[in-house]
């Protein structure tokens, strides 16, 4: 029996405590604010119910805390007009991968990456993204995962 599983609706507070831990390891004060959780639990139940969609989070359950979870890694299917390579335009995203402080170094971020990744292969994506920091660049590179120059911007709206 595999240890990684989809992430349920029931899931959702679990999934946004890990997504915390790991917005809190990318802070140098860490510890930042938790009041969004309450406004997003709605949103990520009724994502997590969409199985079909393009969005999922594979999760790994706490094997010392009962209802707790140990890992997580959630991805999104996204559309970009296709190119050499990539023709109908099928990109993952990986985002939110964390383990618990308690449960590291256990294989649990890469069993869930690798569950996610084949997510990714079973609905057409070629190629896949993410943002790593320098503690979980190892991982990633282990996985296939390389360096790419990244001139990002962003508007918040």
């Amino acid at each position: 029996m595999s240890l990684v599983r989809r992430a349920l609706p029931e899931d959702a507070p679990e999934v946004l405590r890990l997504r915390q831990v790991m917005i809190d390891s990318m802070s140098e004060s860490g510890g930042g604010p938790t009041g969004w959780h309450a406004e997003s639990l709605r949103t990520l139940r009724d994502r997590l119910a969409g199985r079909d969609g393009d969005f999922t989070a594979v999760v790994v359950d706490h094997p010392d805390r009962p209802g707790a979870l140990a890992a997580l890694a959630a991805g999104t299917l996204e559309y970009r007009i296709g190119r050499a390579g990539n023709p109908h335009g099928r990109v993952g995203h990986v985002f939110s991968v964390a383990t618990d402080p308690d449960a590291r170094r256990r294989g649990y971020a890469r069993a869930c990456m690798e569950e996610l990744l084949e997510w990714f292969r079973a609905r057409g994506a070629r190629q896949v993204d993410l943002n790593a920091s320098a503690a979980a660049e190892p991982l990633y590179a282990s996985l296939g995962f390389v360096r790419k120059p990244d001139p990002s911007m962003r508007l918040e709206l």
